[in-house]
């Protein structure tokens, strides 16, 4: 099969959409399939290159923040490409400048196009500062802008059933189910043998206190806020908060630290490197993730397949990863008491962690690559399917399908 990929981003993993992208597409070369991915230049012009079987054509773009890119004069390249590489389906990523271009000049060549959705309102509007009294116009507005592109594909994915039930709350008309984003097993896993103060003394974080861990993109919508004021509530506890990753809150979320005199209880160990993230992850006690906008949650997935118990908030769709006192704890949104308790549980329970610990590995068995790779071989060849059935009930006769590889 030849699948074109096409996002905002490829080059990048210090997202989700990015992440899964790569991964997905690597992993379907080791299938064996043909695979070609479009995005916005890094560099502002358009290249090519080959990264693990994948080959990368990125296009003229001009990046205005925030994973966004306006590549308004690539038609010309896009077109090309679609002729050049002749994909059997095209899978978009996002409903922004590129893909519309995508998707339009993919319908004139007759290709079907389907899309995964990682979007959110509220993942946009915090960062854009916009006040909660409009939010809901706003949230109204972005919804109609990402189902006028969503709206023209075959078929749709999004990680998880909550994220489902989202977009069947919008006007959403086309066929729609969940596959997870997955979680590369090779990689993260538990490691028993790792002595934990090699990468703790690395990343600088604390010898003798309990580390909960957040790794992702240090972003406003994403809830650290609350983690500050929560550790604040914990100066009594022998607990240490790190943030890694970055992100354009990352500065302001350091300044309200210094401020609060909360230096020594939050530490910013920076962007982790991939080679590192699973030692990282299993050098650590727990993960914390106190965003309330996550469609899954990539992190939170890793951190349970190292072994490690997971503090979440209790909202979209994390409480499908997170079973509270199971393998971890849920907590409530935007609600830093409520953050401050649960860690406080969760130190109690010391003796639990291991019995924890196993849980969340148990429960991100099903989420392995492998699963979701095939699962979106078996999609693709649906949608596929379906349209040889169209063409042939058009044209009086019935099909032969293959499962293309």
């Amino acid at each position: 099969m030849r699948i074109l990929f096409s996002g905002q981003s490829y080059y990048r993993k210090d997202n989700g959409q990015a992440v899964f992208m790569i991964r997905l597409a690597e992993g379907l070369v080791q299938a064996g399939h043909d695979v070609m991915a479009l995005a916005p230049s890094e560099k502002g012009i358009p290249q090519r290159k080959v990264v693990n079987g994948v080959v990368v054509q990125t296009v003229p773009a001009l990046h205005i923040g925030h994973n966004l890119n306006i590549t308004a004069f690539s038609d010309s390249l896009v077109d090309d490409t679609l002729a050049e590489f002749r994909p059997d389906i095209v899978h978009i990523q996002d409903h922004f400048f590129l893909n519309r271009t995508v998707l339009r000049l993919a319908h004139r060549r007759g290709i079907r196009v389907v899309g995964t959705n990682h979007f959110l309102p509220a993942n946009w509007s915090s960062n854009m500062y916009i006040p909660r009294r409009v939010q809901g116009v706003v949230h109204k507005a972005m919804w109609h802008n990402m189902l006028e592109v969503f709206n023209q594909l075959d078929s749709a994915t999004t990680p998880t059933e909550t994220a489902v039930s989202i977009l069947r709350k919008q006007d959403i008309r086309i066929p729609v189910k969940a596959i997870s984003c997955g979680v590369d097993q090779t990689e993260f896993y538990p490691r028993p043998n790792l002595d934990p103060q090699i990468m703790r003394r690395r990343y600088r974080l604390s010898l003798d206190r309990a580390v909960l861990l957040y790794v992702g993109r240090v972003d406003r919508e994403k809830g650290l806020d609350d983690l500050v004021e929560a550790a604040a509530l914990l100066d009594k506890e022998p607990v240490q908060f790190a943030i890694a990753g970055k992100g354009m809150y990352r500065e302001t979320l350091m300044d309200l630290v210094a401020r609060r005199g909360l230096s020594a209880r939050i530490v910013f160990p920076g962007y982790v490197s991939s080679e590192d993230l699973p030692l990282l992850l299993n050098s650590i006690d727990a993960f914390i993730m106190p965003s309330a906008a996550e469609l899954q949650s990539i992190a939170t997935l890793e951190a349970m397949s190292c072994g490690k118990p997971a503090l979440v908030a209790n909202a979209r769709a994390l409480p499908e990863l997170v079973e509270h006192g199971v393998n971890g704890y849920l907590f409530s949104p935007y609600n830093p008491a409520s953050i401050a308790g649960t860690v406080q549980l969760f130190l109690s329970k010391r003796n639990r962690w291991a019995e924890m610990g196993e849980a969340s590995l148990e429960r991100s068995r099903p989420h392995h690559l492998s699963n979701t790779i095939q699962r979106y071989v078996e999609w693709y060849e649906s949608v596929l399917g379906r349209a040889l059935l169209t063409q042939s009930h058009r044209a009086g006769r019935v099909p032969t399908l293959s499962s293309g590889g």
